[in-house]
């Protein structure tokens, strides 16, 4: 299982977290999934982020009720280039990820 989330959890994120911020259902089975939600900040705490509240309003609509987390952790962050001419400039957005199971 955790092999397998080594290799889900990167490619989950690629898939469905795109450039769009904000809490995301990047994988859903009738059972559960996973929820993936941008840190804002370079320190931001996982708690502090103004994205769990909604990742976990997404688990509670999905399960239409009781869940629970099974997993969560860093995914595989995104670089993103700055546009200024000359500039070199190269910054990395974290995101996070709950894996669940509805009761």
């Amino acid at each position: 299982m955790m092999r397998c989330l080594r290799i889900v959890l990167p490619v989950v994120y690629l898939l469905g977290a795109g450039c769009a911020d904000g809490a995301k259902l990047t994988r859903t089975t009738e059972t559960g999934g996973i929820v993936t939600y941008p840190l804002k900040k370079d320190r931001e705490s996982i708690y502090s982020s103004p994205f769990r509240a909604d990742a976990l309003k997404l688990i509670e609509g999905h399960c239409k009720g009781s869940y629970r987390i099974v997993r969560e952790g860093e995914t595989q962050g995104q670089s993103i280039m700055s546009g200024v001419e000359g500039e070199d400039r190269v910054t990395t957005r974290r995101f996070w990820a709950l894996q669940f199971q509805c009761k």
